[in-house]
């Protein structure tokens, strides 16, 4: 950076009144400075050829006084020539000298030798008018030097005295300038801050002009504030009312959903049990295919509520994830056995590649996300096929769920998560004769990827495809553990024979349900309706029964958790709880968090034979030995 770059960047953070002040006073004390010097070096020079004006005069009258004296060779007379001639001012030293180099008389001053000063020479003329010898004069510039000490004294002093009077009148003047724009910096400030306010007029005529001008677009400007606020609140005012609007809605809907759901769930999970019931023991083909079709409608149905169920318990935040490290395979294995049926059904190839990868996360919800994934896939493709595969990527593995299908337009990736939301507009399937959903299952995964600390990303191709992605974090895999051979667990329904289980509902349907299907594995079924009869039950035996299945809201507003308290405080149940199992259509969430505090296993409506089989099993005392069972299936 050149030197006047530096000094203008150095001008240009100085304030104002700074600026104002040294463009005043630099001038000023420029000019005073030179002709201060050329005053002083003129008036010097006048002083310094004064002093050898007068000193070779001084020098010409002590040559002429010797020429008598020199004639004679008088050494005393010409002592006493220079003695008397540095009596003269600034001569210091007087020498005189022969013709032929012999000095012949000297006369010193104390101190001459070491002085400042300057040498006149003078000749000495003889009768002839030739020089018979020479005077050599020493002459102090002492004289000069106090001069110049006592000018250059007296040029500080005035330029210190004018630099006073050109400060005071700079600085009085750039306050005069500056002072009203302060003012105004001022104002603006407080303006920014959103306060009104005003400045005085004041200052010259420009100043004066632009400080109107600031104080009439000031009243504008709050003018136009007040105005906008106005508008903000009556926005405000409107939104916070569509808020509450949407508010009560979303409560109404919860509502209605919770209430639609309970109240349909409680003959669906009726339907479901007698369903499966009926099939036990039946041989004839005809029965069994009519049967077979009333389960696929029950299943769809299953479907649906699943999808409210899942929505409330996210609403309720019940569920929280149970990390731990398991091996991805399991998942992708689920996901093939579940899906592969509709897949070929439709057509379709469904192609999950088997994986070595372990992953630490929550096994239930991958589940839940990569099952809804690849179903929503299957919903939506023609020909071709699903693809499920995993690879890792750094200290992640990456899912992909990739389909041939109709794609998703770029208008639409967004609100395919939405709650809900079900993409008409989406080019026709060829599947129309499948339930079409409610339109939660890409809403359900997103907010189940949220809680597995993930994002499910989408990319999508029209007519071509979708791929959905999601990451998750990977582990080391788990050291093998011995497990117990397939072929030495009993049965499926033989692990429960003999087992005694108390059945509490306030439904006959269900019961009855329950009742056929449990005493159809050789379990001793009691059936309760009230808690009046359930206690009655533990009245009537000595031992509590092996498992207690309860429904959580009973008739007379009577609560399930309370009637498994109730007999877990019964005499006869002697402190050893029996297994007990809770089963509800509920889907408020202040239930489900009722539910989720208390620590009872919990089953929803409708409810398997099979999952209902598999539930029992981890809660019966000799869970731990059949652990290996949890997905087994009806032989």
């Amino acid at each position: 950076m050149t030197l006047s770059a530096t000094v203008r960047q150095w001008f240009s953070h100085l304030s104002l009144t700074t600026q104002l002040v040294l463009l005043a006073v630099l001038p000023a004390v420029l000019a005073t400075l030179a002709v201060s010097m050329v005053a002083t070096r003129q008036y010097l020079g006048s002083v310094e050829a004064l002093i050898r004006a007068n000193a070779q005069t001084a020098a010409y009258q002590i040559a002429t006084a010797a020429e008598e004296p020199m004639r004679a060779m008088d050494r005393r007379a010409l002592l006493g020539i220079a003695r008397a001639g540095i009596s003269q001012p600034q001569v210091k030293q007087v020498r005189v000298w022969s013709a032929d180099g012999e000095l012949l008389a000297q006369a010193d001053e104390p101190g001459a030798e070491g002085a400042p000063g300057f040498q006149v020479t003078a000749p000495i003329l003889g009768a002839q008018g030739r020089p018979s010898g020479q005077v050599n004069i020493k002459a102090s510039l002492q004289e000069l030097l106090d001069a110049r000490q006592k000018r250059w004294r007296d040029v500080l002093v005035s330029l210190l005295v004018s630099l006073l009077a050109v400060l005071t009148a700079g600085a009085w003047a750039a306050r005069r300038i500056t002072a009203p724009v302060s003012r105004l910096g001022v104002a603006l400030e407080k303006l920014g801050a959103g306060e009104s306010t005003q400045v005085e007029v004041t200052g010259t005529l420009e100043i004066q002009r632009l400080l109107q001008g600031f104080n009439r677009s000031a009243r504008a400007l709050a003018g136009s504030r007040l105005e906008m606020e106005t508008r903000i609140r009556e926005a405000t005012a409107e939104l916070a009312r569509k808020n509450q609007q949407i508010e009560r809605a979303s409560q109404a809907r919860m509502r209605l959903l919770a209430a639609a759901s309970h109240d349909l769930r409680q003959p669906l999970h009726a339907l479901t049990l007698l369903s499966e019931g009926l099939a036990s023991g039946e041989a004839d083909p005809v029965r069994l295919q009519r049967i077979g079709h009333v389960r696929e409608c029950v299943s769809s149905l299953d479907q649906l509520f699943s999808e409210l169920l899942n929505l409330s318990q996210l609403d309720a935040g019940v569920l929280r994830p149970n990390w731990r490290r398991f091996a991805l395979d399991q998942v992708f294995a689920n996901v093939s056995r579940d899906h592969r049926p509709v897949a070929e059904e439709r057509g379709l190839r469904l192609v999950v590649r088997p994986t070595a990868l372990w992953v630490h996360s929550d096994f239930t919800m991958l589940s839940r996300i990569l099952g809804n994934l690849v179903s929503n896939a299957l919903r939506h493709t023609v020909t071709g096929g699903i693809l499920v595969a995993a690879r890792t990527r750094g200290a992640v593995v990456q899912i992909d769920v990739i389909d041939t299908g109709v794609g998703i337009p770029a208008e639409l990736r967004e609100r395919v998560f939405d709650e809900f939301y079900q993409a008409d507009n989406l080019p026709q399937t060829a599947h129309r004769g499948e339930t079409r959903g409610l339109g939660l299952g890409l809403a359900t995964v997103r907010r189940l990827a949220h809680l597995l600390h993930t994002r499910v990303e989408l990319k999508s191709v029209v007519g071509r495809g979708t791929c959905m992605r999601l990451r998750v974090k990977t582990c080391p895999p788990e050291p093998p553990t011995e497990t117990t051979a397939a072929a030495s667990l009993p049965p499926y329904g033989a692990r429960l024979a003999g087992s005694t289980i108390l059945v509490i509902d306030d439904e006959p349907a269900i019961l009855e349900g329950l009742h056929l299907g449990l005493g159809g594995w050789g379990c001793h079924v009691l059936t309760a309706r009230s808690r009046a009869e359930a206690l009655a039950h533990m009245d009537a035996r000595q031992v509590p029964p092996d498992v207690i299945i309860c429904d959580l809201l009973l008739a007379d507003g009577d609560n399930g958790l309370l009637v498994l308290a109730a007999l877990a405080a019964h005499p006869h149940s002697k402190g050893a709880l029996p297994a007990r199992l809770l089963v509800t259509g509920e889907t408020q969430p202040r239930r489900l968090l009722d539910v989720a505090a208390s620590g009872i296993p919990v089953l929803y409506k409708p409810v398997t034979l099979a999952t209902l089989h598999r539930a029992i099993v981890e809660q019966l005392p000799s869970h731990a030995m059949v652990a290996g069972e949890a997905d087994s299936r009806p032989g």
